[in-house]
């Protein structure tokens, strides 16, 4: 939450400005630094040495990214849990998702990730080359999903998916679509959820992109239960739901986060 004693000063208005467009701005940069390798690597280079290469370039780039927020954009970040799951085998990481900022925070820990993206955001100019490269998996066609997250599971992968399936609308949380226990089911895998909670609700689905943040911004990652592989995908899908609004409506993603 912003200083009562700075909400209003005109040079911290300033400030917000300027912090938005070095946040918007480095990480194009990064996109666009990144882009023409990847899209010259994704043909030469095997598919596994490919996606490692992209998964870690990624992460990499992505911790650059933050890094320029916290030093020049007053943003603070608690991901030190996520550091647990590092030298763990494959997961199911199912979170809520109420900023764009979410995959980025959870792929800027993890050399392993692989996200299910939308299908928009896989043809994007700057972001498709990269999580081609990385195999990133689409979500638009739900058995081609499941059978490449089973794929990247058997292979050790971390898979990163947001149940919600979109930005959160009702705080806390939308309803969980049944994709993440489906994929359980099917690979026996066990899903580790994943709270994310922001000071202010910024870059989610009421805040446009051009909307100045509200600084200084403080982001945490909390590693919430971890669900065995169901029997039943739907009960499953009812315990996500349950456990993110139980979790979450404790303290809201609204309130002040400390870092």
């Amino acid at each position: 939450m912003t200083d009562p004693r700075r909400a209003g000063n005109p040079l911290w208005i300033a400030y917000e400005y300027v912090a938005m467009v070095i946040g918007l701005g480095s990480l194009a940069i990064i996109c666009i630094g990144w882009l023409p390798f990847a899209l010259i690597f994704n043909p030469l280079l095997s598919r596994a040495r490919g996606q490692r290469w992209g998964r870690y370039m990624i992460m990499d780039g992505f911790q650059t990214y933050l890094n320029v927020l916290s030093r020049f954009c007053a943003c603070r970040f608690d991901l030190s849990e996520l550091d647990q799951l590092r030298g763990e085998g494959p997961l199911i990481l199912a979170a809520n998702h109420p900023s764009l900022l979410d995959a980025v925070l959870v792929v800027s820990r993890l050399p392993n990730a692989v996200c299910v993206m939308k299908a928009s955001l896989m043809d994007n100019i700057l972001f498709g080359a990269a999580a081609r490269l990385a195999r990133y998996i689409r979500n638009n066609n739900p058995l081609e999903m499941i059978l490449s997250a089973r794929e990247e599971l058997q292979g050790g992968a971390h898979l990163v998916i947001f149940p919600e399936g979109t930005r959160t609308v009702n705080f806390p949380i939308d309803p969980c679509s049944p994709s993440t226990a489906l994929i359980a089911g099917r690979t026996g895998i066990p899903v580790q959820t994943l709270l994310i909670e922001y000071s202010v609700p910024y870059l989610g689905k009421a805040w446009p992109l051009w909307k100045r943040p509200a600084l200084p911004l403080h982001c945490r990652i909390r590693l919430g239960r971890r669900f065995p592989a169901p029997a039943s995908a739907a009960g499953l899908t009812r315990e996500l739901d349950g456990y993110f609004r139980e979790e979450l409506g404790r303290k809201s993603t609204h309130s002040t986060i400390t870092s």
